[in-house]
């Protein structure tokens, strides 16, 4: 035992891991700077063309906590090698596409299809930290943050070059040659684990949760992307819904999320929360920001990609900075202020301004795109359940992508027809209201003063 310990963490884990856990960051990421390529295609508005944002994110939001669950019976071989199969196929299906309505159903199966790499990353974190005796071997916490951060951020460049060189059905196309290695690092290098029995895995699973759950937050989301009067019987839908799956998992025996340790749990519940408004500001930026650039600024799509680069150097170099300190509260107020500072420069800006000014916003938003989503993810880490862990990573994803979602809907709602100027200072303003919201979850919770950034290791000083 002293033997396997001594030897840390095994390193031939982390190809399959981070390739894993960046297959949802970039697909969701690229899209950006395609909608608008795609919308003149198809003869889509952006109001039709947010729906290819937020298919991917319905059915990743649904999947994560869900495949997250099937990880800690199952373990991580089985579900990533299915998951990331699937983000293969669904490449082929965009490719292919003939319509806005079959690439749509494309996003769906890439969103499922990219389910199990960040919850497979987290358990094979937990799993390697009690075979070593390390809280969070070998650092690979800031790199699966870093390597995140820096896809979320390069995607939208990426998909400016795969446009200008091959159209946007190429952003598709890089989903089959992805798919092909994760499947073979996960086949060659992830470990077995003994199968268990069928009748056990059955009673774990709790079905009639995950279906409550599902018809919970598929009317929540689709809601929340019309918000309009006439759909008023979603959100009712959504509450009764709720109110089952609260009753359900009271009593179920293996509840699919454990409401009553989750209730006990308050600091990993306002986690959640200030990762669901935190991506509220973020992907209201990358989608929102990133549209405007072109429509509304008249840049090309690998411009607008450009104009992301300055976010991408400011996040990695404040991730890898910060990443070496203890504690989260500090990550998080930087952050925060940094969110109401760029969301202020973001109203001053017109078709008019000096391209300059574009690269102040897109430099303080990298800021909180370095801390944030840094502190999450060491927060979840360090507060869920050990035996919990991947369905744990996995609603941490899910609060995240309904944040994404809602950023979606007020995206789509803002700019109409058309991302102009104004509809840009419309979704700024709301930006700027979520940005306030996330500071005073943060400045107001006691608990993450005990909150200790350990992902370097054992005591060691050192995340979206």
């Amino acid at each position: 035992m002293t033997d396997r310990k001594a030897a840390g963490f095994d390193r031939r884990l982390l190809p399959p891991m981070l390739l894993g856990s960046v297959l949802n960051p970039i697909n969701s990421t690229i899209i950006a700077v395609t909608l608008i390529p795609i919308g003149d295609a198809l003869g889509a508005p952006p109001s039709e063309t947010a729906w290819l944002v937020s298919a991917l994110y319905l059915a990743t939001a649904l999947g994560q906590p869900v495949v997250g669950r099937l990880i800690d019976i199952f373990g991580p071989r089985r579900l990533f090698l299915i998951s990331t199969s699937l983000v293969g196929i669904a490449g082929l299906v965009g490719t292919l596409a003939p319509g806005l309505g079959v690439l749509i159903g494309a996003r769906v199966l890439l969103g499922f299809g990219t389910c199990a790499g960040y919850p497979a990353a987290m358990a094979l974190l937990r799993a390697e930290a009690a075979r070593t005796g390390q809280d969070s071997p070998g650092g690979v916490l800031t790199a699966l943050a870093v390597a995140n951060q820096t896809i979320a951020v390069l995607g939208p460049l990426l998909g400016g070059a795969l446009v200008a060189v091959g159209g946007w059905r190429a952003t598709f196309v890089l989903n089959v040659p992805l798919a092909v290695a994760a499947v073979l690092l996960g086949a060659l290098r992830l470990p077995r684990v003994d199968r268990p029995r069928v009748g056990g895995v059955v009673a774990q699973l709790d079905l009639s949760g995950m279906a409550l759950f599902a018809a919970m937050l598929v009317s929540l989301l689709l809601f929340l992307m019309n918000l309009h009067l006439r759909d008023w019987y979603l959100l009712v839908l959504a509450v009764a819904a709720s109110v089952a799956f609260a009753a359900r998992e009271q009593r179920a025996s293996t509840p699919f999320i454990d409401l009553r340790l989750l209730g006990g749990n308050m600091p990993l519940v306002l986690t959640y929360g200030r990762a669901l408004v935190a991506y509220v500001v973020a992907y209201s930026f990358l989608y929102g920001f990133t549209q405007w650039t072109q429509q509304g600024f008249g840049l090309s799509p690998l411009d607008a990609g450009l104009v992301q680069i300055p976010m991408f150097l400011v996040a990695i170099g404040v991730s890898l900075v910060s990443g070496r300190r203890r504690g989260v509260r500090g990550k998080l107020v930087v952050g925060a202020l940094a969110q109401i500072v760029a969301c202020a420069v973001m109203l001053t800006l017109t078709g008019g301004s000096p391209m300059w000014l574009l690269v102040v916003v897109a430099l303080i938003f990298g800021v909180p795109q370095g801390l944030n989503n840094l502190a999450l993810q060491n927060s979840v880490y360090l507060q869920a359940d050990p035996e919990r862990t991947a369905s744990s990573a996995g609603l941490l994803r899910t609060f995240a992508y309904v944040g994404s979602m809602v950023a979606s809907a007020i995206t789509a709602v803002s700019f109409g027809q058309r991302a102009d100027t104004a509809g840009m200072h419309d979704l700024a303003w709301t930006m700027l209201g979520a940005g306030v919201v996330f500071l005073l979850l943060t400045v107001l919770d006691r608990t993450l003063a005990g909150v200790r950034d350990r992902s370097h290791g054992g005591s060691s000083a050192t995340p979206s």
